[in-house]
């Protein structure tokens, strides 16, 4: 079981959304978040007033998926997210130790489902 966490331009969200639902990846956490990397931001004149602005707006993915849906889920985030261009985001995966559903107490590979 891995826990993968995308983080993707905001206006591409629908587009990747779609990408999983064409592998079968229904289930998916998603949080608005600011964050940098390579682009370091960018200036913005505000009343006259240099204003750097460095946090960019992101959007988190968090899928839990078995071990044979990591491949699939991966490849469908790149197709939806890829622009070509800096900021088009990044992919971590980590091992997940343990999944419980809370309603039916599950575990394992049947709680992710």
């Amino acid at each position: 079981m891995k826990l993968i966490t995308a983080m993707i331009q905001p206006h591409k969200l629908q587009d990747v959304k779609d990408a999983l639902f064409q592998v079968g990846v229904t289930k998916m956490t998603v949080t608005n978040a600011l964050g940098c990397g390579q682009q370091k931001g960018f200036d913005e004149n505000y009343r006259g007033t240099v204003l750097e602005v460095n946090l960019l707006k992101k959007v988190m993915l968090q899928i839990g998926v078995n071990e044979e849906y990591v491949e699939p889920t991966i490849k469908a985030i790149i197709d939806g997210a890829r622009s070509g261009k800096i900021g088009d985001g990044k992919i971590f995966v980590t091992e997940l130790k343990e999944v419980i559903r809370i309603r039916t107490g599950e575990r394992g590979k049947a709680a992710i489902g």
